[in-house]
């Protein structure tokens, strides 16, 4: 398995998948929250509790999510609460956010036997995905240096290798390594969005927050999808059962 934590602080039967929505650039075309909600309604009476509530609550965020056109500040927020509804487990010291986000990649690798998650990093490198990568902007120790005064440009050297690990894991189908960094990067804009290190509609973030929420429009459905083929317990409990 890849070693997703380390590069965050670094830098049955396949079900058969009828696609409707934009296209994915690979060919398919990308599913939505309506056929997802369809597809789920069909087959949730025989999964686990976890995970019929997991995946049920995802695509009401996707719902959400799909119907903000214009406003890519709230798509890129109710994308991102859909992706956490979907990874989300049960809350503890012990464990932190990046941990979670590793096994959540782990499984759905596991699972991904079509590669779908590697086919859309890779459609979408030469656009959003790039964009993203090589954005400063969207990589904590460049923060963290601003904030501590550190001008030894340990920072910059930490980018350029990120951007090269990217690239290497891209043209060696490393799908993992690919997806974590693409993560760590939307996770530092979760941030700035969630605790209002942004201004609404602003000028400065426009690039990443606009590449983020194609991105993430691209990979949850995705991500649905793949955890729709999840056979026993294969997700942790949830934080919030209902009750």
């Amino acid at each position: 398995m890849i070693d997703v934590a380390a590069l965050f602080d670094k830098a049955s039967e396949p079900i058969q998948m009828a696609y409707v929505g934009k296209s994915t650039g690979t060919g398919e075309t990308m599913i939505d929250a309506k056929a997802l909600k369809d597809r789920h309604r069909r087959m949730r009476d025989g999964q686990p509790e976890a995970l019929r509530v997991r995946i049920h609550r995802a695509i009401s965020w996707l719902t959400r999510a799909e119907q903000e056109t214009a406003d890519p500040d709230a798509r890129y927020i109710f994308l991102w609460i859909a992706f956490n509804a979907a990874y989300a487990s049960e809350f503890g010291f012990e464990q932190a956010e990046r941990q979670r986000v590793k096994q959540f990649i782990d499984k759905l690798l596991a699972l991904d036997g079509g590669d779908r998650l590697h086919h859309a990093l890779f459609s979408e490198f030469s656009g959003p995905v790039r964009t993203l990568v090589e954005n400063k902007h969207v990589f904590e120790p460049f923060w963290r240096a601003l904030r501590d005064h550190d001008s030894s440009g340990a920072w910059e050297a930490s980018f350029v290798a990120s951007k090269k690990v990217a690239m290497k894991a891209l043209m060696g189908k490393e799908t993992g390594t690919l997806l974590s960094i693409v993560l760590d990067r939307l996770y530092v804009l979760r941030n700035q969005l969630v605790h209002g290190g942004a201004t609404w509609g602003g000028k400065t973030n426009r690039a990443q927050v606009k590449d983020g929420a194609s991105i993430l429009g691209t990979l949850v459905p995705i991500m649905l999808e793949v955890m729709m083929q999840a056979e026993g317990d294969d997700f942790e409990a949830i934080a919030y059962p209902v009750v």
